[in-house]
């Protein structure tokens, strides 16, 4: 008997990646294996999905809790660079992808398997994150993309070629969105969304109440960081991920979270997005605060613009890549004095800052204060801006619109 090629399959247990299974058996001619990741998303059943996997054919399927190292390897990098692409949304997909690449490439080499195959479309960011980083891991293995070349071209179409091969197809009505979630939060698109004019409906949302229907009364929370990474709340140590699941809780209770915006896909595709980010941009938000007074000015103004580089280089999928371990090197160094307190305020879908403090502060009440205290020698100013000003002059005199009066 002539041995099969073996391929590990991204298996979620939903209708593609279940297709998927029956498509390279009875396609391709492989064997196949199932990995599943825990990363933190909602639906997931570890043993439910592995079972399924085995019952649609797989010859092995391994389902992984990979929670805390997302938190403790992947989420406390994003956190260091403020990782908001486009300066707009905490990064959360993209944070993933890497982690589940990585597992897929540790099993290939367990089975000695030639093929990785993913469910992600042809249109999306994904396809391009799994395989620049299978690719940075292991260039010699091939990859598969069933999802971008079979001709299933319609979620009809999947189905009449789940129930033709045996996979089993659920009787619920399928939701009308999109929807990645982990640990750090939920990614929505399609639907109603695709038009830009339509509101989001409460059904996109859920982790996160209406804002209106938040309670009357704010509620305050103090985020303890070290070394730029959370490890508390209201005083009480936690692990990030046991911090990130209970900050969830209270930011969603107060329907704090919610992001409708349209970004630029690396594909060329402009698209409507709804996150939902409680924890993540809370905790951004708080080690932002933390940041202002723990680094100073030239560091701070150079990260501003290197944090924009870090996460766009995330965005496109190159979390394994030169310039990104150049950049994770300079933000974990800018961490070293991130460590304090930051007291925020939540109330009706809001988030502010209104309080922080740090043994390595480099706030000066003595220098800044107008008051009674004030130890700032004003006798240095006016040479400093003679000084200061001295490159204007000198072009304003030469060569400045007053220079060239009749």
């Amino acid at each position: 008997m002539t041995t099969k090629d073996k391929v590990v399959l991204a298996y979620s247990g939903g209708l593609d990646t279940s297709v998927c299974v029956k498509w390279l058996q009875t396609e391709m001619n492989l064997d196949v294996i199932a990995i599943c990741g825990n990363v933190g998303q909602d639906e997931q059943d570890l043993e439910a999905i592995k079972k399924k996997a085995l019952s649609l054919g797989a010859i092995d399927s391994e389902a992984v809790d990979l929670r805390d190292e997302y938190a403790n390897h992947y989420l406390t990098k994003t956190i260091a660079a403020n990782g908001l692409y486009e300066n707009t949304y905490p990064l959360l997909s993209a944070l993933s992808r890497p982690l589940l690449a990585q597992k897929m490439v540790d099993v290939a080499h367990k089975f000695g398997a030639k093929y990785i195959a993913h469910g992600c479309t042809g249109k999306g960011n994904d396809q391009v994150r799994f395989e620049n980083s299978i690719k940075a891991l292991d260039p010699s293995i091939d990859i598969l993309a069933p999802v971008r070349s079979w001709n299933l071209l319609t979620r009809e179409d999947e189905m009449a070629y789940a129930m033709a091969n045996g996979v089993p197809v659920a009787a619920t009505v399928e939701s009308p969105y999109s929807i990645d979630d982990n640990l750090w939060g939920r990614a929505i698109e399609c639907g109603v969304l695709e038009d830009l004019n339509n509101e989001p409906p409460s059904d996109v949302w859920t982790l996160t109440v209406d804002p209106e229907d938040a309670p009357d009364e704010a509620e305050y929370v103090e985020l303890g960081f070290e070394a730029g990474t959370p490890v508390s709340l209201n005083g009480q140590n936690l692990s990030l991920l046991e911090l990130i699941i209970e900050l969830n809780k209270i930011a969603g209770k107060h329907g704090y979270g919610r992001l409708d915006m349209v970004e630029n896909r690396l594909v060329g595709v402009k698209s409507r997005e709804c996150y939902e980010v409680p924890a993540g941009s809370a905790i951004i938000l708080a080690h932002k605060a933390l940041e202002t007074v723990t680094l100073d000015r030239e560091t701070m103004h150079a990260k501003l613009d290197l944090e924009h580089l870090w996460s766009q280089c995330v965005y496109y999928g190159q979390w394994y890549s030169p310039l990104k371990n150049a950049l994770d090197a300079f933000m974990a160094d800018t961490q070293k004095f991130v460590t304090g307190t930051v007291r925020i305020k939540f109330y009706k879908g809001n988030c502010t800052v209104v309080g922080r403090q740090s043994p390595y502060s480099l706030y000066d009440f003595d220098l800044a204060t107008y008051g009674e205290g004030d130890t700032f020698d004003r006798s240095y100013s006016e040479g400093f801006m003679y000084i200061n000003g001295l490159q204007n002059t000198t072009w304003a005199r030469i060569q400045g619109p007053s220079a060239h009066q009749n």
